[in-house]
């Protein structure tokens, strides 16, 4: 049905694409040197992935003179996600201040071989992250097939839907925060409406969703192999719902009454009705 194999072909897409993510942070660290904000990796986060699944289909598909179509739409789908989420943060955090959690960061530093830590913790710790999120990319993009089969496109189909699912929370929880605070009148208080009157975090949610429908999406093109990449989504929603998404926001705001009163009612991650 399909071609996969843990050959030289495969470890060299993984090798390269390793070498081609640190590169790319190694150029993000060095222009926040320069901009003395170690906050614009996040602007850089979603289009990281859209290199890496550009580079792996490319490269594979000269290398085989063929590629799986529904690679195609995978990478398709990564693009709509990462270019989403590039040009979002990079328009929200444009000329701001560096974020409070790269500046508690500094404080923890110190002074003592305080560029070094920032490459290591922020730049390339987020490398390696994106290299075992991406496992998921590689071996999707690194099958190929002449076929495909009813049901492999039944699975694709439903982590589509899954994907969508999670891509609607992202993409709609934001709009909804943005214009939240867009409104002079909203100064001061908390977004507890639309998608965030079912979970404190609907962004994170659906970031950490959308990871298991590209999950999905590569387990129909690469078969029983793709089953590996479960990494992918496991690594996403540890770092987003334990890490360093929802912990750092939930640390930021617990302090606040009106906050509490509403952690009190909404649920934390998944989207579930109000608590009376």
């Amino acid at each position: 049905m399909f071609t996969f194999e843990f050959g030289p072909y495969f470890l060299q897409t993984l090798l390269l694409s390793f070498v081609l993510i640190q590169i790319y942070f190694f150029i993000i660290f060095i222009i926040a040197q320069l901009k003395k904000n170690n906050a614009i990796v996040d602007i850089f986060w979603g289009l990281g992935f859209v290199v890496v699944a550009t580079f792996s289909l490319v490269y594979n598909f000269l290398r085989q003179d063929q590629i799986h179509v529904l690679s195609i739409l995978l990478v398709l789908l990564v693009y709509a996600w990462g270019l989403r989420l590039f040009f979002y943060i990079a328009i929200r955090n444009f000329n701001k201040p560096e974020d409070f959690r790269y500046q508690n960061f500094r404080k923890k530093w110190g002074t003592s071989f305080a560029t070094l830590k920032a490459y290591l913790q922020v730049f390339f710790l987020q490398g390696l992250f994106m290299m075992i999120v991406s496992a998921t990319l590689l071996l999707a993009t690194s099958s190929f097939k002449e076929t495909t089969s009813l049901l492999q496109w039944i699975i694709f189909s439903i982590g589509l839907l899954i994907f969508a699912f999670g891509f609607y929370f992202e993409v709609v929880g934001d709009a909804q925060l943005r214009r939240f605070l867009q409104n002079p009148d909203n100064k001061g208080k908390l977004m507890t409406e639309g998608l965030w009157k079912y979970t404190r975090h609907p962004n994170y949610f659906g970031e950490a969703t959308l990871w298991w429908g590209l999950f999905l999406i590569s387990v129909s093109i690469s078969g029983l192999v793709g089953l590996l990449g479960i990494i992918s989504p496991i690594i996403i929603t540890y770092l987003v719902r334990y890490l360093s998404g929802v912990p750092m926001l939930e640390r930021k705001y617990m302090q606040r009454d009106d906050f509490k009163e509403y952690a009190k009612k909404t649920s934390i991650f998944f989207p579930l009705p109000q608590k009376k």
